[in-house]
């Protein structure tokens, strides 16, 4: 992805930034011919009206962006593209939100998903870096989030197991991280069975990536990612309109690797682990099956209740393995289930966490960042619903009700309780275009968990 911003200009279009309860007095200070032509623009002084100041000369000599009384970095997302092209620079102060999360904002705004498109969209205004902004983290957080991005908007044709794998190789090989892929019938070998059940019935492998960067002494944290690169359903075959967007279903890995990209980026004093059980949930004639009994890492025993409940499947075996070296933190990111979009729309992860002061800290971080989350319960009630007659445990209730919290359950039954872990259920897609988020696909939560790490562990020194 290509920035919006240079360094330097030898000119360049200012930019005013004026708060909506202080635009008619502004509107005032100006020349009448200036109200006038604003007026006659159709700018009203609403929030997010972008009006563009003409000189005397006839042309543009600047704009005015009119910013809601209590503004948030996305308030300056579309700035990039509603300018014309140009050099231009922000004229005024951007507080309260910092210059560096404006930056990220305007970076974020300007990304476009055109892989497979034979006319690029022209490249459009160009602004200066906004004074007193963190250059290099506004750029890496930038770079993360458009990384997850690309991988979720992909189409699965060319983005399955092996292509994710291909893009945590690229990011280790970037940051000088360790990199293990556990491919096929390997996974059985490594004891991973339920990714192996799950991702047999492909023609694409399925794997266990395992990536790991920092220093073996440093606080550890774990990553997980949920990576179904498409999801038939299986054998419990969803409907066409419930398939038609499947291929956003590694959208937890794709989030993963961002915070990851974030933390190596920012040489955060972590031993940083991110493991992304890769799958592709297909119907063929040795696809696991409604029933079936299969074996987990733990040692436990499931009983199928539901193959397209596939997720919280492939995710208990990675969990497992990374609450075996008791990390200080551990989060995993899923697309898990409809109940929690049912509950809290698209815009919001649901969380689930056993560990208050982690709860807390990621909630303040989503705050702080514009990157909320909602804390949901789990409400150990609900627990007799994964209760299973000839297994250790069953993945999916026969009940419509409290689908997240019985899934969030499920995983809980593989992170000890000394762990602190958080779980993740999100959407990892804008359905429709808003500033700074175009629609595509989207990691949900990733600026706010790399924030939290920050909090817990500290910045690099």
């Amino acid at each position: 992805m290509s920035l919006p911003f240079v360094d330097r200009s030898s000119s360049s279009l200012p930019v005013q930034l004026v708060a909506q309860p202080r635009w008619r007095p502004w509107l005032k200070e100006q020349s009448a011919a200036r109200r006038g032509w604003i007026e006659s623009s159709g700018v009203a002084g609403n929030a997010g009206d972008l009006a563009l100041l003409a000189g005397r000369d006839g042309k543009v000599a600047g704009a005015v962006l009119v910013l809601p009384e209590q503004p948030t970095l996305w308030d300056f997302g579309a700035l990039a593209t509603k300018l014309p092209a140009g050099t231009w620079k922000i004229a005024s102060d951007t507080a309260p939100v910092s210059p560096t999360d404006a930056a990220i904002a305007i970076g974020l705004g300007t990304w476009r998903f055109e892989r497979y498109r034979s006319k690029k969209a022209k490249a459009g205004a160009r602004l200066l870096w906004p004074d007193g902004a963190d250059k290099a983290r506004a750029r890496a957080i930038i770079e993360a989030i458009a990384l997850a991005r690309d991988l979720i908007t992909t189409p699965s044709s060319d983005m399955g197991p092996a292509e994710l794998a291909a893009a945590a190789a690229d990011l280790a090989k970037q940051h000088e991280a360790a990199l293990e892929v556990i491919v096929g019938d390997d996974l059985l070998t490594h004891n991973y069975p339920m990714v192996h059940a799950v991702g047999r019935a492909s023609a694409r492998a399925p794997r266990l990536i395992d990536l790991t960067w920092g220093n073996e002494d440093d606080p550890k944290v774990t990553l997980v990612g949920k990576g179904v690169c498409f999801d038939t359903g299986g054998l419990d075959l969803k409907p066409a309109t419930g398939m038609l967007n499947m291929k956003k279903d590694m959208g937890g890995a794709a989030t993963v690797l961002a915070v990851a990209a974030m933390v190596m980026a920012s040489r955060l004093p972590v031993r940083l682990r991110v493991l992304v059980p890769a799958v592709e949930n297909s119907v063929s004639g040795n696809a696991f099956r409604p029933l079936d009994v299969v074996p987990t890492r733990k040692g436990i025993t499931v009983e199928i209740g539901n193959t397209d409940a596939e997720g919280r499947l492939i995710l208990c075996d990675a969990l497992h393995e990374g609450a075996a070296e008791k990390p200080t933190m551990m989060v995993d990111c899923a697309t898990l289930t409809g109940a929690a979009r049912v509950a809290l729309g698209t815009d919001l992860p649901a969380l689930f966490c056993n560990d208050d002061a982690l709860a807390d800290d990621l909630l303040a971080a989503g705050k702080a960042a514009s990157d909320p989350m909602w804390r949901m319960p789990l409400f150990k009630g609900y627990r007799r619903l994964l209760d299973s007659k000839v297994a250790d445990i069953n993945n999916a209730p026969g009940v419509a009700f409290g689908g997240a919290i019985t899934a969030a359950l499920y995983l809980q039954e593989f992170v000890p309780d000394d762990v602190p872990w958080a779980h993740l259920d999100m959407m990892a897609w804008n359905n429709t275009s808003k500033p700074g988020r175009p629609e595509g696909g989207e990691a949900q939560a990733a600026r706010a968990i790399f924030a939290a790490i920050e909090k817990r562990i500290g910045k690099a020194p």
